[in-house]
């Protein structure tokens, strides 16, 4: 049986690096099978670094649209993850009211990364997709049709 949460949320401080990452692996990874959305407390463009290593794997984020809690079209949940501090108590607030499961993935903010070297940043970058991509897996396993 199928065990996957009907609708999960992500969100971070400016839903421009990690959460959109997050939203686009679990999309990814579980296609059609799951409602997935992503917010920030407030909203930043897209950052190019996180398009580029995104596109390494094979993940298109260029028609990302950040957005805030308040602009999510739907507010009801399953799981909400958080991966910042700040992020999390805004998803305290908005689930108050809610049956709902708040995880926090305190997850690093690679663009806090202060170097000239783009290949160093581009790796902070590549540190956390590869984070999320294993977290995601390890918390929303793939299954695979058992022959019987």
């Amino acid at each position: 049986m199928d065990d996957l949460p009907s609708a999960v949320l992500f969100s971070c401080t400016m839903n421009s690096v990690r959460s959109p990452m997050a939203e686009s692996i679990m999309k990814f990874l579980h296609g059609h099978q799951v409602y997935v959305d992503s917010a920030g407390v407030r909203s930043a463009e897209v950052d190019g670094f996180a398009i580029a290593v995104m596109d390494e794997i094979g993940i298109d984020l260029t028609r990302h649209n950040a957005k805030t809690f308040d602009d999510l079209e739907d507010d009801y949940f399953d799981v909400v993850i958080t991966l910042s501090p700040e992020a999390q108590h805004r998803a305290v607030e908005l689930t108050r009211v809610m049956a709902c499961e708040i995880e926090f993935w305190n997850t690093m903010d690679p663009s806090l990364v202060e170097s000239e070297n783009r290949e160093t940043k581009l790796d902070a970058y590549r540190a956390v997709r590869d984070q999320l991509m294993t977290r995601i897996k390890e918390r929303f396993p793939l299954h695979h049709v058992a022959d019987t």
